[in-house]
């Protein structure tokens, strides 16, 4: 470590005013994005549309429970690992604090790469779904596809410079906008089911194909209806409160969100008659088949499939905004910790990062490009690029994200190991690593071309990670340098 880096100065974010618990439950909500998950995940966790043809059937509602269940092992480790380092960095600090200052770093690289390529992937998939949708519902699209991707990019422009409280506030306004009606719709369907309706039907193992083991694969699927849940954590720096704050956050959002999952999967089932037939007649997305009119088999109508169409647009909207605030930090706090090139770590004067923000405008700016000129990259027969685009970058984002979990893990077992009740380090962690683990076997599994490429780029970015470890050795972290703000600092910021 060179004199200069002892004598500067660790710049941080959100200067004296601090976001609240709101902020920090519409962080990591916003980013798991539960409504657009709930719309096209669902299939996924059936074995309808996996890689493996493997899943739950209609004992979905049982594999999200299960997938809940151990998503609540990993929200423990991270709410214990938020009341002791409140940093930009995240799980890129905890994994430091579990397994060292390299790996740490290396997880750190993959992990903010994977949450910057999902969100790549999310904004054309954004602005191609906006487009299509015009196109089909009223006859013209308004722009093209590049067009909507451009003024998307646009926006998370002006969100990601104006401050995080804004971006909390437009995710909370979109999600919960989101979350509602569709929890309404689903509720309604469930009642026009009425007598029909048998609930241990779909938590009864033995109802999926193959019982257990069809659960079991439909649980690694639906670890992916959770990615994201731990963001509220990037927003430590920036919180009054942290140490109580963001634990809370993390936990009520996995819980919360673990509710509407539940009703949502159930509903879908439900509403197709309990039949995995009926559910693959609509396996792009069951949620719009419900809405449709009464006469296609649904149980809403033009006006209602359309509300749906918007609604799941809103939720996607919110998760770009989270992804971007999430990746944005984490460049930024590797940057500070001279993980990355230092530059990165420049502050605006709205106590923003800056240059660590136009890095992922820029990527997110060259996916447009590729998703454009490219159509050759990832291409799925029958399918618009923007799917294929979408498919392959959340499929690499989600599991760079997944091996981080598991990192983070293993790592708890050092970085806890002071914890007054090592019972309940222990029984997380197993917990924590069955889950993750499996999904990381699911990932790779009978998978085939393209999508095998995702597993192999999650791979190389590690390894590149390992090497920048060297290039880049690093101060020490600014998790070491912050702690609870002092009183003078705190109190909500208003818009």
């Amino acid at each position: 470590m060179s004199s200069t880096d002892v004598g500067e100065q660790y710049q941080r974010l959100g200067g004296a005013k601090k976001l609240t618990l709101v902020d920090a439950i519409a962080q990591s909500v916003g980013f798991m994005g539960p409504v657009f998950s709930i719309a096209f995940l669902v299939p996924l966790v059936m074995g309808l549309t996996s890689a493996t043809g493997k899943g739950a059937g209609i004992a979905a509602p049982l594999a999200v429970i299960v997938a809940a269940i151990g998503l609540l092992g990993l929200s423990w480790i991270v709410a214990e690992y938020a009341r002791r380092i409140q940093a930009a960095g995240s799980l890129y600090d905890y994994v430091t604090d579990g397994l060292g200052t390299r790996m740490g770093a290396s997880a750190g690289f993959l992990y903010y790469i994977g949450i910057m390529a999902l969100g790549a992937g999310l904004l054309v998939m954004l602005g191609g779904t906006i487009s299509d949708t015009l196109e089909g519902e009223f006859g013209h699209p308004l722009l093209p596809k590049t067009g909507w991707d451009i003024l998307l990019l646009a926006l998370i422009t002006f969100i990601l410079y104006y401050g995080v409280a804004l971006s909390t506030r437009a995710q909370l306004v979109l999600a919960m906008f989101s979350i509602t009606v569709v929890l309404i719709f689903f509720l309604y369907v469930i009642a026009k089911v009425g007598s029909h309706n048998n609930v241990a039907k779909t938590l009864n193992p033995n109802n999926a194909p193959g019982h257990w083991s069809g659960v079991l694969f439909g649980v690694l699927y639906g670890v992916l209806l959770f990615t994201g849940f731990e963001t509220a954590a990037n927003l430590g720096e920036e919180t009054a409160h942290p140490k109580r704050d963001i634990p809370r956050a993390v936990l009520i959002a996995v819980v919360a969100i673990a509710g509407f999952y539940l009703i949502g999967t159930y509903a879908q089932v439900a509403g197709f008659h309990f039949s995995l037939n009926e559910v693959g007649k609509n396996v792009g997305a069951p949620l719009f088949g419900l809405a449709s009119p009464t006469a296609d088999g649904g149980y809403g109508s033009v006006f209602i499939r359309r509300l749906m169409e918007l609604v799941v647009v809103l939720d996607m909207l919110a998760v770009l905004i989270g992804v971007s605030v999430a990746a944005s930090r984490g460049f930024f706090a590797m940057a500070r910790d001279h993980r990355f090139p230092k530059q990165l770590g420049k502050v605006s004067s709205r106590g923003t990062p800056l240059l660590a923000s136009v890095f992922v405008l820029v990527v997110y700016a060259i996916v447009i490009v590729l998703t454009k000129q490219a159509l050759g990259l990832f291409a799925i027969k029958d399918q618009p690029h923007y799917l294929a685009m979408f498919s392959w970058f959340s499929t690499f984002g989600g599991l760079a994200l997944v091996v981080i979990y598991f990192l983070m893990s293993i790592g708890a077992i050092r970085g806890l190991r002071d914890h007054p009740r090592q019972w309940a380090v222990w029984l997380a962690v197993a917990v924590a690593l069955l889950v993750t683990g499996g999904a990381i076997f699911g990932s790779v599994y009978k998978v085939t071309k393209p999508t095998i490429y995702a597993p192999w780029a999650v791979a190389l970015i590690f390894v590149i990670g390992v090497v920048l470890s060297f290039v880049f050795p690093g101060r020490q972290s600014a998790a070491t340098q912050f702690r609870e703000l002092a009183e003078a600092e705190q109190g909500p910021i208003k818009l």
